[in-house]
């Protein structure tokens, strides 16, 4: 019989959310695709029409947590009308609200890339290419209501954005303060920065200097954190007195 759209779309999340528990239980090393399949109670075989393979298993898992995450945020009754920073809050907090019940397992799937880097190599990291378009039809409609200095690089900026979004979810990972307190502040300070640099038009002028140079010592910041909070809040001073 036939698998349909509808069913295959269950099996392949059954078979996620069951790697996600036994990894969490038992770690990567020693879960095997055979363990998995039978304790989704799908036939030994069948995983591999869904997944070639554990990793591209866990990469998969992310693919479908930023998608939900996505759907939760696009659901919000009335954020149309929030404020470009309020919209960029709300996503970040879905992605992180949808990744806080799997995060031993995120744990172990960044280990799993960090000791194998080129299992991401030719591809874009999970979930990117949507949370890119999500940043990009935000700064497109801050744009037309003039809450944000015409933009030329939305689409480079978007990109940019969407790797700012694992740098986030990188720190709350290593973040041990209460109730993730640490990364609420990391948050609302950087997308403030964000803000009022799209609103005076700097950003226009950091891409064109080097975003490639902006990306990578914004995540390198991220991944160690030493100092990244002070500098964010003599950012966030010194572009309001700008703004002033």
């Amino acid at each position: 019989m036939r698998t349909t759209k509808s069913q295959q779309d269950k099996n392949r999340r059954l078979l996620i959310q069951t790697a996600v528990d036994l990894m969490t239980q038992q770690g990567f090393d020693a879960t095997t695709m055979k363990q998995i399949a039978r304790a989704a109670a799908l036939g030994d075989a069948t995983i591999y029409k869904y997944f070639p393979s554990k990793e591209k298993l866990v990469l998969a898992y992310f693919e479908l947590a930023l998608d939900d995450a996505l759907t939760q945020w696009r659901d919000t009754p009335g954020q149309q009308d929030f404020s470009l920073q309020e919209r960029l809050q709300l996503l970040l907090d879905s992605v992180l609200e949808r990744l806080l019940a799997d995060r031993e397992f995120v744990v172990i799937a960044r280990q799993l890339v960090q000791r194998a880097p080129l299992l991401m190599m030719g591809e874009e990291l999970p979930g990117k290419t949507a949370l890119k378009q999500a940043f990009e039809a935000m700064l497109e409609q801050a744009e037309a209501r003039g809450e944000i200095a015409p933009c030329g690089f939305k689409g480079a900026l978007g990109a940019l954005m969407a790797d700012y979004a694992y740098g986030v979810i990188a720190y709350w990972l290593r973040d041990d303060s209460e109730a993730f307190s640490n990364t609420t502040q990391l948050v609302d300070l950087s997308l403030g920065v964000l803000v009022l640099a799209l609103h005076s038009g700097l950003v226009n002028k950091l891409l064109e200097l080097g975003g490639f140079l902006l990306r990578n010592q914004l995540l390198r910041l991220m991944q160690d954190g030493s100092g990244l909070l002070d500098l964010l809040k003599v950012a966030k001073r010194g572009l309001g007195g700008a703004k002033q």
